[in-house]
């Protein structure tokens, strides 16, 4: 029986102004892509609300879903489709009752298996460990190994998500080992061919037979 193929998550640079509108429609044309989370830190609401309105459009028109980062106000704010949650960004239920029962609310987990049984007790639609790999999008404090992705597979229904220095060369190792989705950042953007090519690149990735089995 064919598994459910794994899916790419798309995670912003810090820097979504400038050219990055035309950057992301270049990228989610390029191949499916499920979600696309908004992060940007130290930013005014006001500002952070201009900054996601034309990325969230560019999302819209293409069915895919709109992540907010962190802060569950603006995600209310935008009607996102879903807020991810840090550890120390609130509860999931907190969230669930301001958002709606629609929301996506995703939970970064780390390398924890204790946390992603709570975060799963807790209504979240989906558990984040990481960092897989070394990353310079963020400090990394903690390192999961993707035989954390075949126990969770292998207990729980809930979808997993693999995050941290994922690129091409490494995501099939955490394919196998059971992630649902890849949340990628500098993978895609700092990609030397550009976003498009990454996104083609993972595809091939994630559409192969080996993947799936």
């Amino acid at each position: 029986m064919k598994a459910p193929t794994c899916q790419l998550y798309l995670i912003s640079p810090i820097d979504v102004g400038g050219d990055f509108p035309d950057r992301l429609a270049e990228a989610l044309d390029a191949g499916p892509v499920a979600a696309f989370q908004f992060r940007v830190k130290n930013m005014d609401q006001h500002d952070a609300a201009r900054l996601a309105e034309p990325l969230q459009a560019i999302c819209a028109a293409r069915d895919v879903a709109f992540i907010v980062n962190d802060d569950v106000a603006l995600a209310k704010r935008l009607g996102a489709d879903g807020v991810h949650l840090g550890q120390g960004d609130g509860d999931p239920r907190e969230a669930r009752g301001i958002l709606g029962p629609d929301a996506q609310i995703g939970v970064t987990c780390h390398a924890s298996r204790h946390l992603a049984m709570e975060a799963g007790e807790a209504g979240a639609d989906y558990v984040a460990f990481g960092a897989f790999y070394p990353t310079t999008t963020k400090a990394v404090e903690h390192h999961a190994d993707a035989e954390i992705l075949e126990w969770w597979q292998g207990m729980f229904e809930l979808p997993c998500v693999a995050i941290g220095g994922i690129t091409v060369a490494n995501a099939p190792t955490l394919v196998e080992a059971g992630a649902d989705f890849l949340a990628v950042s500098g993978g895609i953007w700092a990609h030397p061919e550009g976003p498009a090519a990454a996104v083609r690149a993972f595809a091939a990735i994630l559409d192969s037979p080996s993947a799936a089995e």
